[in-house]
């Protein structure tokens, strides 16, 4: 089962959650898509690495070929192209869609690989790690993500059971990192901010129909929000994490709590049968 991992913002416990599932669930896969910011490898620590670069097309001129028609610089919708006296192309703004090689009469212009991040897999005891990294300065992850759904697909073939840390938010990236999900845990702080948050990406997953529960992080004693949230909307509360400065300090340590402390091995071990079975349930009834 593909289970993503979603949150409105950073910070909110969307790592902390995937990283613990995971390690709890007997042979998983972990696919980090947060490839801006990846830090689920910085606790599984996987060894036996493998690096695999991502590229994308980009159009490359031979200017003795180029006569100047401008049908290419008037196609390009996102103007990665423009021609103040000869063809100038921006790399960081092409969209790789490949409409101008295709459109040039003088096939002045062809393609070349252009390199935007990389995908490494490794293993941590029992659990595959995969993470997509995106170069800096690039304009979109959703390249590197699509390459990662490939192992998504690739994992669920072998019948693991497959965690999916999505990118903070509810922009192209995410929309991307759900799609081959067969269930969403929405992570959520007890704040009004944390229910402004719920809020996106409640509606995300409403718009792509997917079966999803919640997981509250961070919880105290009094008035709790996001839960009032979940009660008005009828979402399901899959659990709910206390707010424990010894899980706070075991995550700033780079260590993966349901490997140092038996009591939260079994509190995730626990979290995810909840999960799983809920997800089994909403699968049933909404296949």
């Amino acid at each position: 089962m593909n289970i993503a991992i979603l949150s409105g913002k950073g910070g909110t416990g969307k790592t902390l959650l995937a990283v613990n599932l995971a390690a709890v669930a007997n042979g998983a896969s972990y696919i980090d898509c947060d490839v801006e910011e990846p830090n689920g490898h910085l606790f599984f620590k996987p060894d036996s690495l493998e690096v695999e670069a991502v590229t994308v097309k980009i159009p490359q001129i031979s200017d003795d070929l180029c006569d100047g028609c401008l049908h290419c610089v008037e196609f390009c919708k996102f103007n990665a192209l423009a021609y103040p006296n000869k063809l100038m192309i921006f790399d960081d703004i092409c969209h790789s869609c490949g409409g101008c090689v295709l459109l040039c009469p003088q096939k002045a212009l062809t393609e070349r690989d252009k390199a935007i991040g990389e995908i490494r897999t490794g293993k941590s005891k029992d659990v595959d790690v995969v993470t997509g990294i995106m170069n800096s300065g690039v304009a979109s992850g959703v390249p590197i993500i699509d390459e990662l759904q490939k192992h998504i697909q690739q994992k669920s073939k072998e019948e693991k059971h497959v965690f999916i840390d999505c990118p903070p938010g509810s922009s192209c990236v995410v929309m991307d990192s759900i799609k081959n999900a067969d269930y969403c845990i929405l992570v959520a702080e007890p704040s009004i901010f944390g229910v402004h948050n719920l809020e996106m990406v409640h509606e995300l997953v409403e718009l792509f129909e997917k079966d999803y529960g919640v997981v509250l992080n961070k919880v105290q004693t009094g008035e709790n929000p996001a839960e009032d949230y979940c009660l008005a909307n009828d979402i399901n509360i899959l659990g709910s994490i206390l707010f424990d400065p010894e899980l706070g300090l075991i995550n700033s340590n780079g260590k993966i709590a349901a490997r140092e402390s038996a009591d939260y091995n079994r509190f995730f071990s626990a979290l995810l049968d909840a999960v799983l079975k809920e997800a089994r349930v909403e699968t049933t009834i909404n296949p």
